[in-house]
């Protein structure tokens, strides 16, 4: 691993772990075992730095979700697919998703993140309005479908991580739950 990934590595985890601003540059200078000025000589401050980071992993999620999805497939379909792939990229990716979660409304988020946000934002929630407009779920807004959603997702993953399950976080877990969201949105 190289600095540069050393760095972000380093700073993933301690931005999940302490937040942005409980974690000091010296801190993420020390776990990624570099000197402090070697932050700065790749990333112009901890504002840059952490706004690095949220593009790539905000990316990464985005990509994972939806890469090869159509509004063509039946929305039932569509939700089964994005349900799967978004839990399987928290369960493969904990800190990262942690990190999204902790920093999606922060105030030192620059232009270019919110914008990727907002992008990324729009077509998850198009995808609520898509069952919306077909009648399939509930005459909602789909921001409101869509916060229920994510919030179903964010605090399962959490839970699970946290050791707050009597039960394991199992494929039959995930499809229990899967049911009861879809559940809770259809008409």
């Amino acid at each position: 691993m190289n600095k540069r990934e050393a760095i972000l590595q380093a700073a993933l985890e301690l931005f999940a772990e302490r937040g942005f601003h409980g974690t000091a540059v010296p801190l993420i200078a020390e776990k990624a075992r570099v000197g402090a000025g070697t932050i700065y000589r790749h990333f112009k401050d901890k504002e840059n730095l952490v706004n690095e980071l949220y593009r790539h992993w905000k990316t990464r999620l985005f990509e994972h979700v939806s890469e090869g999805l159509s509004a063509e497939i039946p929305v039932r379909s569509l939700f089964h697919e994005v349900w799967v792939r978004w839990i399987g990229f928290a369960q493969e990716h904990p800190q990262a998703l942690l990190f999204l979660e902790a920093h999606h409304h922060s105030p030192y988020l620059d232009d270019g993140s919110k914008a990727l946000s907002e992008r990324i934002h729009s077509a998850f929630l198009e995808m609520m309005a898509l069952g919306c407009r077909e009648q399939v779920f509930k005459a909602l807004p789909a921001q409101l479908l869509m916060t229920f959603i994510s919030g179903v997702v964010s605090q399962l993953v959490k839970d699970s991580w946290a050791g707050r399950f009597d039960i394991e976080l199992s494929p039959e877990t995930i499809t229990q739950a899967e049911e009861m969201c879809w559940q809770a949105l259809r008409r």
